[in-house]
C-alpha cells in the first residue's frame, strides 16, 4: 500500500470527536460531540459533514486513520471486562503492593490506587523462571486445567498471564495460554507479548490492562469496521498508537493498551510536522481539548519518547499515583484542564478547575444538554471570548445566561465575586496550573521553557495560548491551520510505525556480538511485520539500548548503530554510553561495570518532508473593524476588542493585539501584549509587542 490521494483521520476525544478529509492536499474539517452509548456513530456523523463539504461518497476514501480515548476512558472510570490474573506463585499481591515509592511522602492517610484486579480474581500457580531465563521449578498443568475451569464457571471476561521473568523466558506464558484457551472462549493476554520488559509491576500491570479493555476495544473496532463497510466505506481502517505510528486494527484489537494515548500523539506529530515547516528545532506543543490539557516538548523535529506512563493520576497529578503502563509513547504532560473542565471552590476557598470533566454528556451548561455545572468553557463564554451564535460553526447554540448562573452559584456567590469576576479567576487559574505543568515538564527534562516557540491547538488552546505565553515568557506562538482538529491531521501525519522491545541483562564487559546480533534481528522482524501490514515503502529503523551503572536503577538511552556488531564494538559503545551518562549527569562515572537492560528497535516507513516556510515576524498593520465587548486581562476590566474571520485574513497581515480572531472550530484570542502576523501558509503567529517582561 502505498500514500493514498484521499485520507481521513477521525480521533475521538472526551468531548468531541474531530474529523480532518485530506483530499489530494485539500483539508476539510468538522467537531461533532462525542456519543458515549454508540463512539463509532459519532465519527460517521463527521464523515458525512466532511464527505459533503468535499463532494466526495465515502467509497472514495482511501484510508481511515483513527485514534481514541475509549480505552484510556475505561481504565479511569473501571469499565472494562472482568478479567483474571494468572501469575507465578508468591507474586499474587505485586500488583496491589505496587513498589516501594511513596509519591507524597509526608501524606500520613495516602491512600494507593485501587488495583485494576481485586484479590478474589489473581490467582498463581506454581512454576519459575530464574533470572536468566532458565526454568528453576515446571509449570504446574494440571492446576492450570482445573483454574480454567474455576474462571469459565465464574464469567470471567478475560484473562492476563503476567509470570516472573517471561520477558527473558515465555514458554511457560506461552503454555499457559494453550491450555487455558483450549477450554476458554475469551481473550487472553500475555505480558510476554504485551510489555517484554524487566520489573514486575509495571510489567504485570500493563498486560492487565490490555486484558481488561480487550473486549470492550475489540468489539468497537469491529462495529466501526461494519459501520463503515455498510456506508460504502470498504478502505483499510489503521490505529496510531501511542508511540506515534499506525498499526492496523488487527494489531489494536490484540493490543488495545498501545492506544492508550492514541489521541495526544497525534497531536504531537501535528505539532512536530509544523515545526519543521518553519524550521523550528525547538519547541513546545500546547494541546487543549474538551476534557485535558497536554504539553510537549519536541526537539529536532521529534516529540520526546519514554518506555512507561501514566494512566489516572489520583493525587494531585502526582507522579507515581497512577496506573503505570509499560509500552513506548510520546512523553508529555497531560492535567485536566480542558474546556469542559469543572470549576469549584474547595475547603479553603479557592477555586479549582477539574480534574473531573462535563465532556459532551451532559455537557458545559452553556451547551443546554442539562448540565449545571460552571466549566472552562462556560467562564470563556461569560468572559466574551466565545461568540454565543457562532460556537462549532454554529451548529451548538451556547447560553450565556445559563453560564452566568452556574458560575454565580458554584463559585461567585461563595468567594463574593460577580459572575464576571469568577469567569476570569476561573481562567486565571487554569493557565496558571498549565503554565506550572509546562514549567515542571521542561525542568525535569532539563529545559527552559521560555527559549521554545509554542505551537498551540486543539479546539480550546487558542483561546488560551495568548495569556499561557505571558505567563511562560513566551514570545512567539503558532497557531496554524486546522488548529481545532489538530490531532485528526496529526494522524494523516503519523508514518507507519512500531516499536519492539525485549530486556536482557548483558554486562558490556563480555560484550557478545553475536548474541547481541541475533537479540536486535529478532526485533527488527518483529517491528517490521508490524509496518509492512501497512506499507510496501522504504523503512528505517532507530536502534536504542537502555543502559546503566551496574546496582542502578534505572537506565539511559544510547544510539546504537544499524548493523551487525563485531567484538571490536565494544569500545565504542562504551564510549558512547559515557558521553549520554554525561549528558544527563554531568559526568561519567570510572570504574563501576556498565551494562545493557533493554534493547529497542523502532520501524518506520519514510515520509516526504514538508515544504519549508520561512516565519515573518513582521508583517503589514491591517485593520479590522467589527467588535465586541471581551474582558482584559491586562486591565482588570472589559474592553472593545477587533474581531477578525481567520479566512479573510491575507499572508502578510499584521493584526495588532486584542483582536479575536475567529474560525469555525475555534477562536484565537490574541491578548494587548501580542500582535497577530499572518505565515505565507495561513498560520497565526503571535508575536510579543516588546521584549520579555
Amino acid at each position: 500500500m502505498t500514500r493514498s490521494d484521499i485520507r481521513l483521520g477521525a480521533d475521538i476525544g472526551g468531548t468531541f470527536t474531530d474529523i480532518a478529509l485530506d483530499v489530494r492536499g485539500t483539508l476539510y474539517s468538522t467537531k461533532v460531540l462525542t456519543n458515549y452509548s454508540n463512539p463509532e456513530q459519532a465519527i460517521l456523523d463527521g464523515m458525512e459533514i466532511v464527505c459533503a463539504d468535499a463532494g466526495i461518497a465515502f467509497g472514495d476514501i482511501d484510508i481511515v486513520i483513527h485514534g481514541t480515548t475509549l480505552a484510556t476512558n475505561a481504565l479511569i472510570e473501571r469499565r472494562g471486562a472482568r478479567t483474571a490474573l494468572v501469575t507465578t506463585e508468591g507474586f499474587r499481591d505485586v500488583i496491589e503492593m505496587r513498589t516501594e515509592n511513596r509519591f507524597e511522602q509526608y501524606d500520613l492517610n495516602l491512600k494507593l490506587p485501587t488495583p485494576l484486579i481485586p484479590r478474589e480474581d489473581r490467582f498463581a500457580v506454581k512454576g519459575r523462571m530464574s533470572a536468566k531465563g532458565t526454568e528453576i521449578q515446571p509449570l504446574d498443568e494440571a492446576a492450570l486445567e482445573a483454574l480454567a475451569d474455576t474462571i469459565k464457571a465464574e464469567g470471567f471476561g478475560a484473562v492476563a498471564i503476567g509470570f516472573i521473568h517471561s520477558y527473558l523466558n515465555p514458554a511457560h506464558e506461552e503454555r499457559a495460554r494453550e491450555i487455558l484457551s483450549a477450554k476458554l472462549d475469551v481473550p487472553i493476554s500475555i505480558s510476554a507479548e504485551v510489555s517484554p520488559q524487566m520489573r514486575e509491576f509495571e510489567r504485570f500491570n500493563t498486560v492487565c490492562a490490555n486484558a481488561y479493555v480487550r473486549p470492550q476495544m475489540a468489539d468497537y473496532l469491529g462495529r466501526l469496521q461494519d459501520r463503515l463497510k455498510e456506508m460504502g466505506a470498504r478502505c483499510p481502517v489503521f490505529m496510531i498508537h501511542s508511540g506515534g505510528g499506525l498499526i492496523s486494527v488487527e494489531t489494536a484489537a490484540e493490543f488495545p493498551v498501545r492506544l492508550v494515548e492514541s489521541g495526544p500523539a497525534g497531536g504531537a506529530i501535528f505539532a512536530a510536522d509544523v515545526a519543521r515547516r518553519f524550521d523550528l528545532d525547538r519547541v513546545v506543543s500546547y494541546d487543549m481539548g474538551g476534557t485535558t490539557a497536554k504539553i510537549c516538548l519536541i526537539e529536532d523535529f521529534q516529540p520526546q519518547t519514554a518506555r512507561t506512563f501514566e494512566v489516572a493520576r489520583t493525587y494531585r497529578f502526582c507522579k507515581g499515583s497512577g496506573m503505570p503502563i509499560s509500552i513506548p509513547v510520546i512523553e508529555m504532560i497531560e492535567i485536566g484542564a480542558g474546556g469542559g473542565s469543572i470549576a469549584w471552590v474547595d475547603a479553603m476557598g479557592r477555586i479549582q478547575t477539574g480534574p473531573e470533566s462535563a465532556a459532551s454528556e451532559p455537557g458545559p451548561a452553556c451547551y443546554g444538554r442539562g448540565g449545571d455545572r460552571p466549566a472552562i468553557t462556560d467562564a470563556d463564554l461569560v468572559l466574551g471570548k466565545l461568540d454565543p451564535d457562532n460556537f462549532a460553526g454554529g451548529k451548538i447554540k451556547l447560553r450565556t445566561d445559563a453560564s452566568r448562573a452556574a458560575i454565580a452559584r458554584d463559585v461567585g456567590d461563595r468567594l463574593s465575586l460577580d459572575a464576571q469576576a469568577a469567569a476570569f479567576g476561573i481562567v486565571e487559574v487554569v493557565d496558571e496550573n498549565m503554565a506550572n505543568a509546562a514549567r515542571v515538564h521542561a525542568v525535569e527534562n532539563g529545559k527552559a521553557i521560555g527559549e521554545n516557540i509554542m505551537i498551540a491547538f486543539g479546539g480550546a488552546a487558542p483561546l488560551h495560548a495568548a495569556r499561557l505565553c505571558e505567563k511562560l515568557g513566551v514570545d512567539q506562538c503558532l497557531i496554524p491551520r486546522g488548529a481545532g482538529v489538530g490531532s485528526a491531521i496529526g494522524f494523516l501525519k503519523a508514518p507507519f510505525g512500531y516499536e519492539a522491545l525485549a530486556s536482557k541483562i548483558m554486562p558490556l564487559s563480555g560484550f557478545d556480538a553475536k548474541a547481541l546480533n541475533a537479540l536486535l534481528d529478532e526485533l527488527k522482524q518483529t517491528a517490521e511485520s508490524f509496518v509492512r501490514a501497512g506499507t510496501e515503502g522504504e523503512i528505517t529503523r532507530e536502534i536504542t539500548a537502555f543502559m546503566r551503572y551496574a546496582g542502578q536503577g534505572w537506565e539511559i538511552p544510547v544510539t546504537l548503530p544499524d548493523r551487525a556488531f563485531t567484538p571490536g564494538d565494544h569500545c565504542g559503545i562504551e564510549a558512547a554510553f559515557k558521553e549520554r551518562y554525561a549528558q544527563f549527569f554531568g559526568r561519567a562515572v570510572e570504574g563501576p561495570e556498565i551494562e545493557f537492560v533493554t534493547f529497542s528497535v523502532k520501524a518506520q516507513d519514510v515520509m516526504a518532508a514538508p515544504e519549508t516556510v520561512a516565519l515573518d515576524t513582521t508583517g503589514k498593520v491591517r485593520d479590522v473593524s467589527p467588535c465586541r465587548e471581551v474582558f482584559d486581562p491586562a486591565t482588570g476590566a472589559p474592553m472593545q476588542t477587533l474581531i477578525a474571520e481567520r479566512d479573510t485574513l491575507e499572508p502578510g497581515d499584521r493584526i495588532t493585539g486584542p483582536v479575536v480572531i475567529v474560525e469555525r472550530e475555534t477562536s484565537t484570542i490574541v491578548t494587548s501584549p501580542f500582535d497577530a502576523v499572518i505565515q505565507p501558509d495561513g498560520t497565526i503567529l503571535l508575536v510579543r509587542k516588546g521584549p520579555k517582561a
